[in-house]
């Protein structure tokens, strides 16, 4: 057994562990009900001699049938016990996992969503964990009954008539050996289903997610026939999965039926020598009858095995995978706040691969009160925002929250005192109050309105159909972008924090609202860290500093007025927002 196997079947115990009383009562079930059943075709021998003698009678027919009968309600309700507690177990173990994948997902950050998108995380917690799932319910179910009943069968038709046996089992090698061909095979194809799978369930969300890009674009069709080519190739890899799959049942069922055609052929030939009476015989092919379906099963079990173990594999990855910004070993306890909050950046260099620089040598502070970070589109505005909100991972001696390095201190610590509004506003599918309360769920409703007062979305609010009850669609697709951003801000407002980051946070805002919401700012910005990084210059008004970000690097700082004065590029673009302004 490999190390990667045994990892697997590690897990899995562990999943198991808590439920090991209920399995085993379970097996006890299946065994019991294995027992009757192989108890049944004495039961008919004894009667079949019995007619075939001339010693039976009504009387003992009737016993017989009752016996038959009698086992018949023991399989009936041990087979119910162990679909219950086994299938249950299953369930359960399904539960579990799909718990630790989710909460495995929500703990890593950037790096692994940038490699691995929601869609393929999605077909893990789907398609994959059902083939899991089957494997450990079904599938474990059907292999210790097959084996079980394997051997049971085979040990009665040994005891009844070894040479007659010999001639049954033939036939079972060449099974096996095809079972093991095809089960190497079926590994690399389910792999590559599973893999369509995601890339399909990824196209999906990424259309709807963007249905109204789609609708404006009248990109419908093409989408459709993008959708199609993938759900194709889908259809060809589970095509190809299917020959081998598909194989594996059949060829277990024919060799089973040539076990029976032996068994006539030579059990036939010795009740006519009269080496065995027809009672013997009957049981011997009921036994036999019992004997095929272990014999399909295994193919069976082995695909559904194969299946499942390849996509806990897959799970495992997600599971394994780890965070960039890894707890520290020996974290640092927050700095003391008493004087404020002071964040600085040192030295900061930041790639997205090899002879990728996005940002280089980026030296800035921020203490209490508001600095601005202003540059044309793709300086970098929005990553140093990220880096500030521990959302990149950034390396050792760049980024100090009141002197210490913010890889000294826990990632979730340090999260605990950012306010962070990105760029895209995005809120879940609920409440306006839930969603502006996202931070702070135990806050009151006078507080939550307090919080969209500031951000200048309270009267919009009211005047939907139930108030901060709405329910909003997913994403806020029934808000506008300026709503969208609002609500956003608000949440941050009500969070609290001692630091707070805004990425373009007013961009879809008209003036009006934007100028209210500054004036209902003013007093946040003194008594918090707050940085913003925009491309609307009224906001850097209130600022105590501001600094220019071109091309990755700082080429300009001072207050709003000194870079309106003597920085080319800043002056011109104040100018043109300060004439939009003007009625």
């Amino acid at each position: 057994m490999n190390p990667e196997t045994k990892r697997r079947l590690r897990l899995l115990f562990s999943l198991f562990r808590p439920r090991l009383a209920a399995l085993a009562a379970g097996f006890a079930a299946l065994l019991a009900v294995d027992a009757m059943q192989l108890f049944i075709p004495r039961v008919i021998r004894d009667a079949v001699d019995g007619i075939a003698a001339g010693s039976a009678d009504e009387q003992s027919l009737f016993r017989q049938g009752l016996v038959i009968a009698a086992l018949g309600c023991g399989v009936f309700v041990c087979r119910y016990g162990w679909r219950r507690l086994i299938l249950g177990a299953s369930r359960q173990v399904e539960r579990d996992l799909r718990a630790r994948i989710f909460d495995a997902v929500l703990g890593l950050d950037a790096p692994f969503f940038h490699k691995n998108p929601p869609g393929s995380i999605v077909a893990l917690a789907s398609n994959d964990l059902n083939a899991v799932q089957m494997a450990c319910g079904m599938g474990l179910v059907a292999l210790v009954d097959a084996v079980v009943m394997t051997l049971a069968c085979i040990g009665f038709m040994l005891a009844m008539h070894p040479f007659l046996t010999l001639i049954a089992v033939a036939p079972l090698p060449f099974l096996a050996l095809a079972t093991a061909l095809l089960s190497a095979r079926l590994h690399h194809r389910f792999a590559a289903a599973q893999k369509r799978f995601a890339e399909l369930s990824e196209f999906c969300r990424q259309s709807f997610a963007a249905i109204r890009l789609v609708k404006a674009a009248g990109i419908e069709a093409r989408q459709t026939r993008a959708f199609g080519r993938i759900g194709r190739s889908y259809i060809r890899d589970n095509l190809r999965l299917a020959t081998v799959q598909g194989a594996l049942f059949p060829f277990s069922g024919l060799m089973g039926n040539l076990c029976l055609l032996l068994v006539l052929l030579a059990g036939g030939r010795l009740v006519i020598e009269g080496a065995v009476s027809v009672g013997e015989l009957v049981a011997f092919i009921s036994y036999l009858f019992m004997l095929t379906w272990p014999m399909m099963a295994f193919g069976w079990v082995a695909g559904l095995f194969q299946r499942g173990m390849t996509s806990l594999s897959r799970i495992m990855k997600v599971l394994d995978s780890r965070p960039v910004m890894a707890e520290p070993s020996e974290p640092l306890p927050l700095p003391a706040m008493d004087k404020g909050v002071r964040i600085e950046l040192s030295g900061l260099n930041l790639d997205s691969g090899p002879g990728r620089r996005l940002l280089e040598g980026i030296e800035l502070s921020a203490g209490p009160g508001l600095l601005g970070i202003a540059g044309p589109t793709g300086a970098g505005k929005s990553l140093i925002a990220a880096v500030v909100a521990r959302i990149l991972p950034v390396a050792d001696g760049c980024l100090f929250i009141n002197g210490v390095d913010a890889n000294r201190i826990s990632p979730a610590a340090w999260r605990g005192l950012v306010a962070f509004v990105p760029q895209h506003s995005l809120l879940f599918a609920d409440t306006v109050r839930a969603n502006i309360a996202l931070g702070r769920p135990d806050a009151g409703l006078a507080e939550i309105e307090a919080a969209a007062r500031a951000a200048a979305i309270h009267d919009e609010i009211m005047a939907m159909p139930a108030g901060y009850e709405t329910v909003i669609g997913e994403r806020g697709v029934s808000l506008s972008g300026g709503q969208k951003q609002r609500l956003a801000l608000a949440r941050a407002i009500l969070s609290d924090k001692p630091v707070l980051v805004m990425d373009d946070p007013l961009s879809a805002v008209d003036a009006a609202t934007e100028q209210e919401i500054i004036a209902n700012l003013r007093k946040i910005f003194r008594n918090r860290t707050c940085i913003v990084a925009s491309h609307r210059f009224s906001l850097f008004e209130e600022a105590d500093r501001v600094v220019v970000i071109e091309r990755g690097r700082v080429t300009d700082r001072g207050s709003h007025r000194e870079l309106a004065a003597r920085n080319p590029w800043y002056a011109m673009v104040a100018a043109r927002q300060a004439m939009d302004l003007k009625p």
